[in-house]
């Protein structure tokens, strides 16, 4: 397996250790496969990948990652109730058309949801819009708004809002600072870089 970067290497970490081991998890967004790569090998799932962009999809396969090319919905109501045990988001929610639909369904699907993303209410970018009243590049954007992909920004007080509204559970979270690697213990929205959260309805 190539080396990871080790913003990445912290963030599977993290999100393996709320993984049992020998459990089934289908990750949403899967890019080229990094993470379920990194799954199967170190705890052993039986892990599915999927992706809107099938150049990520065939990357998955060449690394052995089953993974299919679609949309996230329609392959998700194709499962019946809790057919995983655990549904993987992670840094892709701020990219889906209705994030909202695809946390339901995830819900729907899976004892356990794993969500990561950048808190976009970060002090630098407050600041910065704040003074300059325009895009920042930093650990948190990491690109200009017209190289990016499609986005919906979120904070994580806007995230603690929705689950609250719909009544799902957090039942485990972490906040890491800018870093992506420094633990975040106090004003998480307000100077945390990135977030991971376990639902559970």
């Amino acid at each position: 397996m190539e080396k990871l970067p080790d913003k990445r290497t912290v963030d599977m970490r993290i999100i393996s250790e709320w993984i049992e081991s020998d459990s089934s998890v289908l990750d949403l967004g899967c890019g080229r496969g990094v993470l379920l790569e990194y799954l199967i090998q170190t705890k052993s799932v039986f892990g599915v990948g999927v992706d809107w962009n099938m150049e990520k999809v065939s990357s998955c396969i060449k690394r052995g990652v089953p993974a299919y090319q679609g949309d996230l919905i329609e392959l998700m109501k194709s499962f019946p109730d809790k057919f995983f045990d655990r549904v993987v988001c992670s840094r892709t929610v701020q990219e889906l058309n209705n994030p909202a639909q695809v946390l339901l369904e995830a819900l729907r699907l899976a004892d356990s949801v794993t969500v990561g993303f950048v808190n976009y209410g970060y002090w630098k970018n407050r600041f910065h819009h704040l003074v300059s009243g325009s895009h920042i590049i930093n650990e948190v954007n990491l690109y200009e708004w017209y190289e990016g992909p499609p986005t919906h920004p979120i904070s994580i007080s806007e995230f603690e809002w929705f689950c609250n509204r719909h009544h799902i559970e957090v039942t485990r979270r972490v906040y890491l600072r800018g870093d992506w690697e420094t633990p975040c213990e106090y004003l998480p929205n307000l100077l945390c870089g990135y977030a991971l959260f376990e639902l559970t309805q």
